[in-house]
């Protein structure tokens, strides 16, 4: 009788991966709208007047709730109170509230000052940043959720395998959000990517109700496993947040968390512009090079999640895609081999960083921090990680407004500004810096404490 109990729904192999596909495909469409604006700044500032700065504060909106009012790590400790089936389902019904409100705004608001302003901010510049902001508590608190999910079902498995392959299929959303939504503008309106993106969401919804069930079957075998081998089930107190709050690896990992997306995710908000701007390619294909960059990580982090389950190394792997992030901004930084395809080829380097980094970084926590404060944890990192995602788009903006723009271009008869993106390349070579130097901490105290990151996953 034990030993039936012992073998679980997620000792299945098919179980644990429908799961995995389930939870994936949720969160693909999420990063398809956190991006489908990301290649439009060009046509936003033909068609809706938008400026750089407007294109920045859109983007810094994605942290106004997650930082300034702590919904990142209310969400981490509701997660650890709740589970991830009530937290799940809440975080994908804001996304959904958030979509709606982004698209409306686009829609139906007036880009012009007719329609009035909000803090000084043009009210449709003001109304889609704040259903972006409530669609990145969801999109965040997911993200944890479904991080979570996978420590859980995949514990002692192929862990990093796992969160590698729910990596590369989200970083699939942000692609398709790359190329597909310059040309749906082309076919449609602005609005319609938004709107694309809202049923699909819509649908990842539903798709993560279906996942409910399976967890719930799971929770059930996991409670009589405990039982029959006499171990009683680990509750989280608010007073355990200390376990993570005074644990030095943990704030190394959060902050090269920050160094590392801070280079990477701000980057690809305005890495359409820079294709248009420095290697002269027109809006409806300049998508296509930054796309490289996500689509990179469907082959790449899997593989080198296996790669770390098998044979170790984490703190290693993070150290060498925290020195190839370096090398990429200042190779996009100088003004040489100003070619698509040179522009193609640092994008493929940039690609593979970062599937290297994430891919030993998520499977590092679980090695760190007990499982029932993971919620928590993780909520902590994406906390601080959201400051970069929010603070960076917006100083960037404000860089290319005040510093960067050096002339003006005609494509097609149009008249765009010129902007050069050397000084922002060197902002993120900087935080890529930080973020190598970091790495190097971690593998010291990785050595001083036995955390065991340099070794494999699977037992």
């Amino acid at each position: 009788m034990t030993k039936q109990l012992q073998q679980t729904l997620r000792d299945s192999k098919a179980a644990r991966w429908t799961a995995l596909i389930i939870v994936s495909f949720t969160m693909m469409w999420g990063y398809f709208l956190t991006d489908a604006m990301s290649p439009l700044m060009t046509m936003l500032e033909v068609e809706m007047n938008w400026s750089s700065s407007d294109f920045g504060i859109f983007n810094w909106a994605y942290c106004w709730f997650n930082v300034f009012l702590f919904m990142l790590i209310f969400g981490g400790m509701i997660l650890d109170k709740l589970g991830v089936r009530i937290t799940g389902i809440a975080t994908c019904a804001l996304m959904v509230v958030g979509a709606f409100i982004k698209y409306y705004a686009v829609e139906y608001i007036s880009p012009g000052p007719d329609a009035g302003y909000i803090f000084g901010i043009r009210t449709q510049v003001m109304i889609a940043s704040l259903g972006y902001a409530i669609f990145a508590v969801g999109t965040e608190n997911c993200g944890i959720t479904v991080t979570k999910v996978i420590a859980k079902w995949f514990k002692g498995k192929e862990i990093a395998l796992a969160m590698g392959i729910q990596v590369a299929v989200a970083r699939l959303g942000t692609a398709l959000a790359m190329i597909v939504s310059p040309l749906i503008v082309k076919r449609f309106t602005m609005s319609t990517p938004l709107l694309f993106a809202l049923v699909l969401i819509g649908i990842g919804l539903v798709a993560y109700c279906v996942f409910c069930l399976m967890d719930a079957k799971l929770d059930k075998q996991l409670v009589a496993e405990a039982e029959a081998g006499g171990e009683e089930d680990e509750v989280f107190h608010i007073s355990d947040l200390k376990e993570i709050i005074t644990n030095k690896g943990f704030w190394i990992i959060a902050l090269l968390c920050l160094m590392f997306y801070s280079a990477v995710f701000p980057f690809m908000k305005y890495a359409t512009s820079l294709m248009e701007n420095k290697y002269g390619m027109a809006n409806t294909v300049a998508g296509w090079i930054p796309a490289l960059i996500p689509m990179g990580n469907l082959l790449m982090t899997p593989l080198f999640g296996g790669l770390y389950d098998r044979k170790g190394k984490g703190a290693t792997i993070m150290i060498i895609g925290s020195a190839m992030l370096i090398g990429v901004h200042i190779l996009f930084a100088l003004p040489v081999l100003n070619y698509w395809w040179f522009a193609a080829f640092i994008a493929i380097v940039l690609g593979v960083a970062f599937s290297l980094v994430p891919s030993a970084m998520w499977p590092s926590v679980p090695k760190i921090i007990p499982e029932k404060l993971l919620g928590s944890a993780y909520a902590l990192i994406f906390w601080v990680q959201n400051i970069g995602l929010g603070f960076v788009p917006l100083l960037i903006g404000w860089m290319l407004n005040e510093y960067c723009i050096v002339g003006e271009r005609v494509v097609d008869g149009q008249v765009f500004k010129q902007y050069d993106y050397t000084i922002p390349m060197i902002v993120f070579a900087c935080f890529g810096i930080i973020a190598l130097l970091l790495a190097f901490a971690l593998k010291k105290e990785d050595k001083r404490k036995g955390y065991g990151l340099e070794l494999p996953n699977i037992k």
